[in-house]
């Protein structure tokens, strides 16, 4: 068999920055408005200040009005708190995205449940999640990663996939029940599996699409991929490489891609599939939440 195709996140992604781009744009000549997204830090965590500088230079590319609000490790809860409400009643603000994980002493659920849902980007709240539950995903705003996976299957298989067997590994708030719920709702045969599954690689070779999301390194082996399948991973993981230096990492999914690119039909590598895909949703739910506060209507969905 020969190997996989490889599923271009990077330029699915910035296809759809470009359609943001333009919707933006006309928001901007009929209403003067902006779509405003503000991202609070807590702390110095560097995996996070890097996805928060990326989201805030895409924002702006958007023509996106960004704010930024770092908060040193320290701040109090209560001050967390008091700042995610200002930004609720604050009416430039159409998107409110509060990066995790947070210090340990600031309970995350109290602050993601805080967020008005209506200006939820990241659809962690949990009248979101109830409404994606209950197939109203068209009032919703669904979370970042499961919505760009979707894209991208689509764009790879086109936008019927009624009848696929999917497999979703991995059963996170984040990633794995919201995209099963995506899935569902396309008219999939969902099985959400996960580490302690039993025969996990024999249910994985059931599939036709495979969505990884377990946040193990290289778990789902080549030989667990069925002939053909389609394969979306979302892991990423820093790994050790001492072949490009002392101390150094490199980046690797939660699919053994090397083994899996021999045996599936297409699959996401890491870096560069399922990432981009990400930050471009992220902007897609700010511009849908900036239409929907100013009572405008609904524009055609990206996925």
């Amino acid at each position: 068999m020969t190997d996989a195709r490889i599923i271009d996140g990077k330029a699915v992604a910035a296809s759809v920055r470009d359609e943001i781009s333009s919707r933006a744009a006309g928001l901007l000549d009929a209403q003067g408005i902006r779509p405003g997204l503000a991202v609070v830090l807590v702390g110095e965590d560097p995996a996070s200040q890097v996805y928060v500088r990326n989201k805030d230079r895409t924002a702006e590319a958007c023509g996106f009005n960004s704010i930024k609000h770092t908060l040193d490790a320290a701040t109090p809860e209560a001050d967390v708190l008091a700042l995610v409400e200002t930004l609720n009643n604050d009416p430039a603000v159409h998107g409110i995205l509060v990066q995790l994980p947070l210090p340990k002493h600031i309970d995350e659920s109290k602050v993601l449940r805080l967020i008005k849902p209506e200006k939820d980007v990241d659809g962690f709240h949990p009248v979101n999640v109830g409404l994606l539950t209950t197939g109203e995903r068209d009032h919703a705003l669904v979370p970042c990663t499961p919505a760009g996976s979707l894209v991208l299957l689509k764009r790879t298989l086109g936008d019927t996939l009624s009848g696929q067997n999917a497999v979703v590994v991995g059963r996170s708030n984040i990633v794995g029940k919201p995209m099963a719920s995506l899935l569902l709702q396309e008219s999939c045969t969902v099985t959400v599996a996960h580490s302690r599954t039993r025969d996990l690689p024999d249910v994985v070779r059931a599939a036709d699409i495979v969505v990884a999301a377990v946040g193990r390194p290289e778990m789902i082996r080549g030989d667990w991929i069925k002939p053909g399948a389609t394969v979306i991973d979302v892991g990423i993981n820093r790994v050790p490489a001492p072949d490009l230096g002392e101390g150094k990492n490199r980046l690797i999914g939660d699919v053994a891609f090397d083994e899996a690119v021999q045996h599936a039909g297409a699959i996401t590598p890491v870096p560069g599939g399922v990432g981009p895909m990400t930050i471009a949703m992220l902007m897609a739910n700010t511009l849908t939440a900036a239409r929907r506060q100013l009572g405008l209507p609904e524009e055609t969905p990206l996925f």
